[in-house]
């Protein structure tokens, strides 16, 4: 039994060090395309005038989406305040925050649920988790609970692709996506990824997470009716590299209309610079598609940051 078990470690090291090798050499490629580029950072994305401050915090009936930045939402359901992917974070490695976030953290209400859709440091920010106002029952991807356990939360809860739970009043999947997780050099994907659907009487909302394009969507689409979908448009460019893990504006707008959805929420394209495209860039890729499909206006939601949707 060790010596199987020493075999299939060389094995799986092996694996790894040639995933790495053409990583490494993408990496490199990447960096000399973007030394030619001149790209204008000078667009930011707009915030609310004021944030609906008294509404978000004693809200108990409406259903209701507040856009925080990049994938973070708080979603109100049935009474529940229900929190994805929550990063308050001003910096990611060298990457400053482009856009403060549309609500401050202290202004936020008490959390009834967290949703973390994967493990990138973007998605998942202890440091804000920490900071978190309530006992928010934390829902994670398969691979991920003994980490949260470890960092000193209790109360979590791990999902596999297609796994669902009704949660006071709240029916909520895990859906799959096309992306991957890596948290550090030993870890790649170790655990898993995907969006997360949340269903309240007679009001759907899909957090779409990070994904490239994939015909899954359109198997979510026949299985889940969906009022709204959060959906990821940056971080795209170069297209060659980021294809297999984050969806073009155009892509986006595919995988709209593979879910058969009714209305369009952007976002993971604000805060931070993760990749060669720019907020202004992102957007009007967007716009442009929605005009030339002739798409019904009124169903593309652009939030300003902080800005409260009713639904």
């Amino acid at each position: 039994m060790a010596k199987k078990e020493s075999v299939i470690s060389k094995v799986e090291h092996n694996q790894f060090t040639a995933v790495e090798k053409v990583l490494i050499r993408n990496i490199a490629k990447w960096r000399l395309e973007r030394m030619r580029k001149r790209k204008d950072l000078s667009f930011s994305v707009p915030h609310v005038e004021k944030v609906d401050a008294d509404f978000i915090n004693n809200n108990q009936t409406e259903c209701a989406i507040t856009w925080i930045g990049h994938s973070t939402f708080l979603i109100q359901l049935s009474g529940l305040n229900i929190l994805t992917d929550p990063v308050w974070a001003q910096w990611l490695g060298s990457e400053k925050r482009l856009t403060k976030p549309g609500v401050e953290l202290q202004t936020m209400p008490k959390i009834d649920i967290v949703l973390i859709s994967h493990n990138h440091y973007d998605h998942l920010h202890f440091p804000s988790l920490y900071r978190l106002k309530g006992n928010p029952v934390i829902f994670v991807p398969k691979g991920l609970k003994e980490m949260f356990l470890k960092k000193g939360f209790s109360n979590v809860k791990e999902f596999s692709w297609w796994e669902q739970l009704a949660y006071k009043g709240v029916t909520i999947t895990f859906t799959p996506a096309l992306h991957w997780s890596r948290r550090s050099l030993a870890d790649l994907n170790r655990s898993l990824w995907g969006g997360w659907m949340m269903e309240a009487s007679k009001t759907t909302v899909y957090f779409v997470g990070d994904t490239g394009y994939h015909d899954v969507f359109k198997e979510i689409g026949e299985k889940l009716k969906i009022n709204y979908v959060l959906m990821p448009i940056g971080c795209y460019e170069p297209e060659w590299f980021m294809k297999s893990q984050h969806v073009t504006p155009e892509e986006a707008v595919q995988l709209y209309k593979d879910l058969k959805a009714e209305t369009f929420i952007p976002m993971h394209y604000d805060a931070f610079r993760l990749a060669d495209d720019t907020p202004k860039e992102a957007l009007d890729r967007l716009n442009f598609t929605w005009i030339d499909l002739k798409l019904n206006k009124g169903n593309l939601k652009i939030l300003k940051l902080g800005e409260t949707l009713k639904l």
